[in-house]
């Protein structure tokens, strides 16, 4: 197969997910051709919009079209990093011996809805950050790489809203698209 027809393939492949996104998502024709961009280009996505615009049912959406295993996270002032990556419990086996295992969190997906990234603490929101680039989680001092491909499509609510903290992946001017 040659380059002409392996390039009319890729548009028509994203011609079929944009199709399908618009079935669920009204609108936004720009956000959605912005968002399989940067997909496509192995980035993650902030969605910056007050409550009820659609941010989540776009990504839930993007997640049942790409067939991806999907996970949301909704962020909260309690939630803390471990919530997010995930923690080794204390189990016992059969024999009654105990022993540690990693017991992997919400993180540990293909596409990762962080819903309301900036209503979490920044302790919290810095876990994301090894996560969103170099795709791997470290606990403990041991470190787990997660499955390809990888995407976080966080949404965050206006930083006038309560509740609401400055989130990691924001600048002084506004929110940072990566």
């Amino acid at each position: 197969m040659d380059n002409t027809e392996r390039v009319k393939q890729f548009s028509q492949s994203i011609d079929k997910i944009r199709t399908e996104l618009r079935k669920d998502v009204v609108g936004q024709e720009d956000i959605i051709d912005n968002v399989i961009c940067a997909i496509i280009a192995g980035g993650n996505v902030l969605l910056e919009g007050v409550p009820g615009v659609g941010k989540t049912r776009l990504v839930r959406s993007l997640g049942k079209t790409l067939s991806l295993p999907f996970s949301r996270i909704q962020f909260t002032p309690d939630l803390m990093p471990s919530d997010v990556t995930g923690t080794n419990v204390i189990e016992k086996d059969e024999k009654g011996k105990m022993s540690t295992v990693f017991q992997k969190g919400p993180i540990f997906a293909n596409l990762v809805l962080a819903d309301e990234i900036n209503r979490a603490t920044p302790k919290t929101q810095s876990a994301m950050l090894e996560v969103m680039q170099e795709h791997k989680v470290t606990v403990a001092k041991q470190t787990y790489v997660l499955d390809e491909p990888f995407f976080v499509l966080a949404t965050e609510n206006p930083i006038e809203q309560d509740g609401t903290y400055l989130s990691a992946s924001r600048s002084a001017d506004g929110p940072l698209y990566v």
